[in-house]
């Protein structure tokens, strides 16, 4: 069996393409792109070698064995552990949503499905759907139609178009919204199912969506108690 993560690297903008030829090469052909900032203390941004600049951050699906070989070019080839080229972390996923959008999303990779991959006494889960640039309320309002709540939405740039018609039967544009969800784990496969319905490959949002588990949360302790005075 195989591990499913969400790979996230983040990097100075002006090597995007630099990253995104490796990753491409290395089968990795869809992704999604956004762009953000450096925050950190400027202590923390000299340690990491990542000044204050704009940075991009690329999200991408690998198994266990694509990580392994990734990380190992990631170090001999574009020499990431030199400050100043960046950082790649994964998360491990715990569904995807859909055949379809398991094989496109994997680019191919070799994988063994077994039982989902859910962390031990998580509570919670991040949805993470993605969709076409204009259609984040269509999601939305499938969402709230089980229960979830509001979500958090970025733009981003998504490749591996021509991977699409292959793989969904489907065109998708490079204009993106990713959508982040946080939903109680028992709740989790009603949303992504209704997302998956209302909101997905079929309709105008072609929408693809996955879950990370959540290992702890602060802020959602009033949603909680508004949620069991409902139910009372």
């Amino acid at each position: 069996m195989s591990e499913l993560y969400m790979m996230v690297t983040i990097t100075n903008r002006n090597l995007t393409k630099k990253f995104m030829d490796f990753y491409v090469q290395s089968g990795l052909e869809v992704s999604a792109i956004t762009v953000g900032m450096g925050t950190a203390a400027s202590d923390i941004l000299d340690y990491f070698g990542l000044e204050g600049a704009e940075k991009v951050i690329i999200f991408q699906i690998v198994t266990d064995t694509k990580w392994k070989e990734i990380k190992q070019g990631l170090q001999r080839r574009m020499k990431i552990d030199i400050p100043g080229i960046g950082i790649a972390f994964v998360v491990p996923l715990s569904s995807i949503g859909g055949k379809k959008a398991l094989n496109y999303l994997t680019c191919g990779q070799e994988f063994v499905k077994g039982d989902e991959s859910v962390l031990k006494e998580t509570k919670y889960e991040l949805l993470v759907v993605i969709a076409n640039q204009g259609y984040t309320e269509m999601v939305m309002d499938a969402a709230r139609e089980v229960h979830a709540t509001g979500g958090t939405v970025i733009h981003a740039k998504g490749t591996g178009a021509e991977r699409a018609e292959k793989f969904l039967g489907v065109t998708l544009v490079p204009e993106k919204e990713m959508l982040f969800i946080v939903a109680k784990k028992e709740e989790k496969n009603n949303i992504m199912r209704a997302i998956m319905d209302k909101a997905g490959l079929e309709s105008k949002a072609r929408s693809i969506v996955f879950s990370l588990p959540v290992t702890d949360t602060a802020g959602m302790r009033i949603m909680e108690e508004i949620e069991g005075e409902i139910t009372e």
